[in-house]
């Protein structure tokens, strides 16, 4: 049961090592948090009905787990490109956000009352830190360096409401996703691999997770003398 619960853990899950400065720059995309509750909904009610929304969700999950065959085999591409839809469908049924639409949503909390560029940019920084997502390509870098290019252009700290000089900037930016090798046009091809790659990730934590609970079993006296099971085998739907 702990090893299907991770599994059910996971499907809240996807996008984790998204490039938020990538998105923020090259792919702006409007993401949407779940409503407040009514002002009038008082203690008790508000529970209720936050413990009937997760439970709704878990049931969901478990409905969408309990018809699809998992094969927990991170090598093999076709599994692990059937475990992303498995775990898509569950993220758009249970409408459950995705780790780059919390990072999304993290960021316009925490930078909307910025006024200045250069100050949004540094808590996009700490962000991407607190994260733990890398900056493989440098991007902040580069990203730096259009800044200072466009305030030595206007003789000031760039403010964001400034549409003259945001213009000057995005055009920079423009440059570096071209330098990268970003382009608009393919966001859906980056964002399917990225879904692949986390995927893939995922299968090998949960079958890290499979043989450990496997070779645990085995110390037991009682189960001693049972062959290895091949975690490919493994039916995932037998546990839930």
């Amino acid at each position: 049961m702990a090893f299907s619960s991770r599994l059910i853990s996971r499907s809240k899950q996807l996008y984790g090592s998204q490039a938020i400065l990538n998105q923020q720059h090259a792919f702006p995309v409007r993401y949407y948090a779940k409503e407040a509750a009514p002002a009038g909904l008082k203690g008790d009610e508000m529970l209720k009905d936050i413990f009937q929304d997760i439970k709704q969700k878990f049931e969901t999950a478990i409905g969408v787990l309990r018809k699809e065959k998992i094969t927990i085999d991170p090598e093999n591409p076709a599994a692990v490109s059937h475990y992303a839809k498995v775990m898509k469908t569950i993220r758009e049924k249970a409408g459950l956000f995705s780790e780059s639409q919390r990072i999304q949503f993290t960021i316009e909390e925490e930078t909307q009352d910025i006024p200045d560029a250069r100050t949004f940019f540094l808590k996009l920084q700490e962000i991407r830190t607190k994260r733990g997502l890398s900056d493989e390509l440098g991007v902040e870098a580069m990203t730096m360096d259009a800044l200072e290019k466009v305030e030595k252009e206007i003789k000031q700290p760039l403010m964001r409401n400034d549409k003259k000089g945001m213009a000057l900037l995005m055009a920079e930016f423009d440059k570096v996703n071209k330098k990268l090798g970003v382009r608009r046009e393919d966001l859906p091809k980056y964002e399917e691999e990225l879904e692949l790659k986390i995927a893939k990730a995922q299968l090998e934590e949960l079958k890290k997770d499979a043989v450990e609970a496997m070779e645990t079993q085995r110390k037991r006296e009682e189960f001693k003398n049972e062959k290895e099971v091949d975690v490919r085998s493994l039916d995932i739907r037998n546990f839930l």
